[in-house]
């Protein structure tokens, strides 16, 4: 297995530095970080292996991580090169308004932490189809926890391939295909021989590096300004086009009421839906460290996107410095929101080379590449256990399959997920692929959310309502987004949207409640009755902790 492992790791540095030089890439910087990271995350996923002899150990890193190494593997996972890249992009466009997302994304934490976080915990053991299926019949449970958890995980991932591989082009000049295949192979090796370990440490030293990274841009940034944060301000009103405007929330809201609360509804509840983040809380010994997991993981997630406000103020007054970032026009001229080199989710890449030169560049360059393994790397993890542990032990072998099948299953899924990933990543390269990760949130908070919270909290939930809800709320927000512009217009070139805004959580979020509040009311079946007579089991277990797995069996 070692001479496996080191035998890939080698190709990929060997491979990723041809195709460098071959692309005549300058960002030497760039490239030597690149390949120190891969090889210290070999080391890691090496030591890894070793280590990981059961689907504990694979899926759960065997209980062992304390609350704060698990907080920042979270903050690792949940942090995606959209969060750094995307929402600094969007505050240098749109001022205030550009930090509608990172508040979504931020609202979700304390839905998870008074909500899901210590219940999870406590009745789970690798993932939360286990919570779902405590006191519900295991079969259609899992199958819908299955079904959406692979979907979301299928959408994530092509954002997540996609988005590796045009910044891969940018970054380090390699050619999209070779890029893609690096991230998918990279993905592989991780997951498929080091399991969670090797994927939590990973995450760990993305968190790390990123949060070094965005704190050393803000400093550089503010001691431009002579620690000013008002001068800042000033003088981005002054050069923004918009003026006074980006200092004025609210345009966003106003240009579609309906869509800006439908996407705040599916950021804030999404989160606590998405299944390869609620697999984190299995990392840890007890429903404390679950808990102290979700403060650390809010504290590192709120900093950063302070930091991200700071960055984003900060390019639209010094970009503009430079015009050798942007497209001009024959007399030198340039649109600041338009002509930028790269779009503007290169805004932070090119202030990092304005404010700390090449070395800058090539280490946030390193930290962007991390964070896209980081995130594939947990996603794959997400739908190996959903297939092996949800498909294969419980529905297929009936909870009889050995831990050695389970594991190989598990090895097995994470190449076929890593193989998937790749093929995606470039069939979906010229395709306009942003509405992919707003779309696994509204089917996170539509089809996961409601079945999980409604399992544990209310006494009258059954497998029907739970079943029927889950699916409902799955194929209204899928449906809708299709027919929405997003996907409609957008991708398939229609003239006019079926419906009238991109998000659905306003509307498949209630449903799926309601859905699953009317069918468990309606179900009078003996099934039904036996699993309400369960409730107070699941209530007992979950707020005390009494009878859930210890570190040690986990």
């Amino acid at each position: 297995m070692r001479q496996k492992l080191l035998l890939m790791a080698l190709l990929s540095l060997f491979s990723s530095t041809a195709l460098a030089a071959e692309q005549g890439a300058s960002r030497t910087s760039a490239i030597v970080m690149f390949l120190v990271f891969i090889a210290g995350t070999m080391v890691i996923t090496w030591w890894a292996a070793k280590r990981t002899q059961t689907t504990s150990d694979f899926y759960t890193a065997g209980g062992g991580l304390t609350g704060f190494q698990n907080g920042l593997a979270i903050a690792g996972d949940y942090l995606s090169a959209a969060s750094f890249l995307g929402i600094a992009g969007m505050v240098y466009v749109s001022g205030f308004d550009g930090m509608i997302y990172a508040t979504g994304f931020l609202f979700g934490w304390p839905v998870v932490m008074f909500l899901i976080a210590e219940r999870l915990r406590n009745l789970g053991r690798y993932n939360f189809a286990d919570v779902t299926s405590y006191r519900l019949k295991q079969k259609p449970m899992r199958i819908l926890a299955a079904s959406a958890s692979l979907l979301i995980i299928a959408l994530y991932l092509i954002a997540q391939m996609v988005g590796a591989g045009k910044l891969i082009v940018l970054l380090f000049g390699l050619n999209y295909n070779a890029a893609v295949v690096i991230v998918g192979a990279l993905m592989m090796i991780y997951v498929a021989f080091g399991g969670m370990t090797a994927t939590t440490w990973v995450q760990i030293i993305k968190a790390v590096l990123m949060l070094f990274g965005a704190t050393l841009m803000s400093g550089l940034v503010l001691a431009a300004f002579n620690w000013d944060i008002d001068e800042i301000l000033t003088r981005a009103v002054a050069t923004h086009p918009d003026g006074l405007k980006i200092l004025a929330p609210g345009s966003q809201v106003s240009a579609n009421p309906l869509n800006a609360l439908s996407l705040g509804i599916a950021l804030a509840f999404g989160t606590a839906g998405l299944p390869h983040i609620l697999m984190r809380f299995f990392t840890v010994a007890d429903a404390k460290e679950a808990r102290k997991s979700v403060i650390w993981a809010s504290s590192f997630i709120g900093y950063f996107y302070l930091l991200t406000f700071i960055i984003g103020f900060g390019a639209i007054v010094m970009l503009v410095q430079h015009p050798e970032y942007f497209v001009r026009g024959p007399d030198g001229s340039f649109n600041m929101l338009k002509d930028l080199i790269g779009g503007t989710n290169m805004v932070a890449v090119h202030l990092a080379n304005a404010v700390g030169g090449n070395l800058l560049l090539g280490f946030l360059a390193a930290v962007t590449f991390a964070t896209i393994v980081a995130v594939v790397a947990g996603l794959a993890l997400a739908g190996a256990a959903a297939i092996s542990h949800d498909l294969y032990a419980n529905v297929f072998a009936k909870g009889q399959a050995s831990e050695k099948n389970q594991m190989r299953i598990s090895r097995i899924s994470t190449i076929v997920l890593g193989v998937l990933a790749i093929l995606l990543g470039i069939i979906f390269e010229n395709q306009n692929v942003a509405f992919m990760v707003g779309l696994a949130f509204a089917i996170a908070a539509s089809a996961n959310f409601p079945v999980l919270v409604l399992s544990i909290s209310w006494r009258g939930c059954t497998t029907r309502g739970a079943t029927i809800g889950g699916f409902l709320g799955l194929v209204v927000a899928t449906g809708w987004v299709i027919l929405s512009s997003t996907v409609w217009v957008d991708v398939f070139g229609f003239a006019q949207p079926i419906t009238p805004f991109p998000n659905p959580g306003i509307l498949s979020i209630p449903l799926a409640f309601a859905a699953i509040w009317l069918f468990s009311v309606l179900d009078n079946s003996a099934q039904a009755k036996k699993e309400r007579e369960g409730f107070d089991a699941v209530t007992v277990r979950s707020q005390t902790g009494i009878g859930a797995a210890s570190a040690s069996q986990h």
